[in-house]
Order: C-alpha cells, then structure tokens, then sequence
C-alpha cells in the first residue's frame, strides 16, 4: 500500500499540531473560551479535562456524576487549578438544559456515550467522547446521524491517531517498506489470575446507582464494577476487545484503505477467572478483508517475558515484520537478519503514557473550522464495530458476513437483533 507522503501527512500531522499561545492569530481565529463540560468525573474523565484546561482556551462551567464520591473531588480540582467554581450536577440533562455548553466531554461508562452525546449534539455542544463510541452497533449510527443532522463536531478519543510515534509507523507501512502485508495480528496480554468473587453490597452514600445504571440491567451493586470494574461486565462494556481492542482495531483500519471486514469469526471463554466478571478471559477473533487478514486476542493471565510485547499489533509483510506497541514506540525486524532493525520510540505525555493534547487541539480547531475532526464519530464508530461484531460473534457462537455498507449481518436474523439491545425503562433506545 502505497500513500502521497503530502496526503498522508495531511491526513494525520497536519491535524495534530500543537497549538502555543500564538497559534490561534496565526490561523485568524481570535482567542476564546469555550464553555466546557465534564460528563464523568473518574480517572480518564480528569485526564481529558486537565488537558482542556492546558489548552487555555476552555473554561470549565459546569460537572456531572452521579457518584458524588467522584464528582465533589474532581470539581474541588478544578477550583484548586483555575480559581473557578464549576457547577455540579448529578443528571447530564439538567446540566445541558441550565447550562447550555459549548463542549462536553463525555467520559461516563461505556453503556452510556450514545444518549448523552446524542442529548449533547441536539443541545448545541460539540462533544469528545471517550472510546469505544457505543455499547452496541445501531447506537454509534445513530451518533453519526445525530452529529450530522445537529452539524457538530463529534472527536472519538482515539488519541493514538496522533502519536507522533504512530504517526510515523503508518507512514513506514504505507510506504511500502514492510512490503505487501498479508496479516496484522492484534493483541493484549495481562498478568492476572482467577480472582475472587465479590459479595454485592447497598450502594455507598453518594451514588445514584439506578442512574449509574441507566439504560442498562440494574443489578445489585458490587465494588467489582463501580468505579473501575465496568469494562468486565457484559451489561455495561464488551471486556478487553471493547476496551483496548477498539484503539488496536483502529490501528488496523488506519493503515487499511478498506473500511470494514467481511466476514468475522470468534472464539474464546471464561477458562480461568472465577470472580464476578462474566466477559471472556480469553478471546481470538478472525476478521477477513478483502486484501488480508486480521487477528485479535487476549487473555486476562499469564502475563510473561517469554514474548517480546505483551500489546499492539504485528503487520506481517513480505519485506519483515511491524511491531507496533504503546510505550516501546514501533520496531521494524527486517526479513533479512543481516539489515539492521529499524526502531522509533514513543513521546507520551503524562500521566498515564498519553496523547490526549494532540487529539483535543485537533478538535479545537475542527470547531474553528467546521471541518471534521481526525477522529470524527463516523471512524470511532467503524473502528468500535469492529470490536463489537467481535465480541457478537463470540456470542453467537458462529461466523458472520457483514455488509459494512448497510450496516447489517447478511443473512442472519437473530444475529441482526445483537446490533442493539432493549433498554430499560424510561430509557428509549436512539434510532
């Protein structure tokens, strides 16, 4: 696969330039605060915020959670940071109506991006919402149809895109010095073991656990999920290939000029961890394209130093092999061993190894420009189907033929009802 290295950078530098104080005259954008909201106050919530506020060219209103344990810390952060004193809020809609912002950001659990960026796009916001865009297929088209017909930009937090370091694999691969790649491995491996089961407990003060629940099953509480456990719960994420798997799928369709697979195919199970989770704790998926073939798998055990990376993804070319990782950048193994590897660090930023700034001053300025965004919903959302249709397969326990287009899987009914799912009252699922 072979890229206009002018095209190429258009596509992915150009977008992620970081802005300094100046930048904004130089692009003939005078400088402005945008009213800005936190949907989601946890960890990656406050990373994303903080990066914001780095900016210096959004001013934080207003902060939602209905877990008051988070929220009440994380806007006594942002006061201790900027002297300002952000609005609290325990219902996104009433933070929407009376406040009115410009920007949300929306870091809830996966189970509740589709409604409230939907709520946010028709209340007049943009929106950056975290990865992976939806719980279930229909509800990421209905985010693009949301976005588009309310004309706002909607940046999927998929920050690898501008990594300098991943910047620069893609255009190692595209160039063609990989050779012709026939398969891109994808994978991640964790350390763990069979865990143990938690007793389900009352909610402890503070939090609104039927609203922490929402359009999804209420089931009893239990620590294992709130605050950090969700992802390994099938009712509120879709486990380690809906969590990390979406940024490596992502990869995949980068360097890919194909959209979406064809056919896809996966197995796995709970082999090893008897706690309370009930996602697969070790999982393979074949994803056929027209021109190559991809994998993905996990396990939540044995990690080791036998194997050269525990995450990324392998591009297997004629020329050698790609090794794109996270911290270790990217490594070229030449199919010659007498020519020298070719290796790039990573440039992350802190904490937590990321490039959240590249990607929030990209959508700054696709909200300047009314372009779309590097990330735009439209590729967050193939980029998590991918993962989804995975995880479908796993459930069905059969392949499917997926026609990307229409956005359907052909020829099989009860698999189409799996694109979405009942939510629970009053909750109304987006069409």
């Amino acid at each position: 696969m072979k890229m206009n290295r002018r095209e190429f950078m258009k596509d992915s530098v150009a977008a992620g330039m970081t802005f300094s104080g100046a930048a904004p005259y130089l692009l003939g954008h005078p400088p402005q605060k945008y009213r800005t909201a936190l949907i989601g106050t946890g960890w990656w919530g406050m990373n994303i915020l903080h990066v914001a506020m780095q900016s210096g060219e959004c001013k934080v209103v207003a902060m939602c959670d209905v877990d008051e344990n988070q929220l009440n810390p994380a806007a006594e952060n942002v006061e201790k940071l900027s002297g300002e004193r952000p609005k609290r809020y325990k219902d996104f809609r009433e933070l929407l109506k009376k406040e009115k912002p410009e920007i949300a950001i929306v870091a809830t659990p996966d189970h509740w991006h589709a409604l409230i960026t939907i709520a946010a796009v028709e209340a007049g916001a943009h929106v950056y919402v975290e990865k992976p865009v939806s719980h279930t297929v229909l509800e990421g088209r209905s985010m693009v149809k949301a976005a588009r017909e309310s004309d706002r930009v909607v940046q999927a937090g998929l920050w690898r895109r501008l990594s300098p370091d991943h910047v620069t694999g893609m255009e190692f691969l595209k160039s063609g010095k990989a050779g012709t790649i026939g398969m891109v491995r994808a994978f991640v491996h964790y350390p763990g073991g069979s865990g143990e089961v938690q007793p389900d407990s009352p909610a402890p003060a503070g939090l609104d656990w039927n609203m922490w629940c929402g359009p999804a099953p209420l089931r009893p509480f239990n620590k294992s999920i709130h605050p950090k456990g969700f992802r390994q719960f099938l009712d509120y994420a879709n486990g380690q290939l809906g969590d990390w798997g979406v940024h490596w799928m992502d990869q995949i369709l980068w360097w890919t000029e194909e959209k979406y697979p064809k056919k896809v195919f996966s197995t796995g199970g709970r082999h090893v961890r008897r706690d309370n989770t009930d996602t697969p704790d070790t999982q393979v998926v074949a994803f056929q394209f027209e021109s190559f073939t991809a994998e993905w798998e996990h396990r939540l055990y044995a990690g080791n130093e036998a194997e050269k990376a525990s995450l990324g993804c392998y591009f297997y070319g004629t020329n050698g092999t790609f090794h794109m990782g996270w911290i270790d950048g990217w490594t070229f193994y030449p199919d010659d061993s007498k020519k020298p590897l070719i290796h790039e660090g990573s440039k992350l930023d802190q904490p937590d190894d990321q490039n959240i700034a590249l990607l929030w001053a990209d959508f700054l300025e696709s909200i300047k420009t009314h372009k779309r965004p590097v990330r735009d919903i439209e590729a967050g959302h193939r980029s998590t189907n991918m993962s989804l249709l995975g995880m479908l397969s796993l459930k069905l326990g059969r392949s499917i033929e997926w026609d990307g287009e229409k956005e359907e899987i052909v020829g099989d009914a009860d698999a189409n009802k799996l694109l979405r799912r009942e939510y629970r009252k009053p909750w109304v699922y987006p069409t």
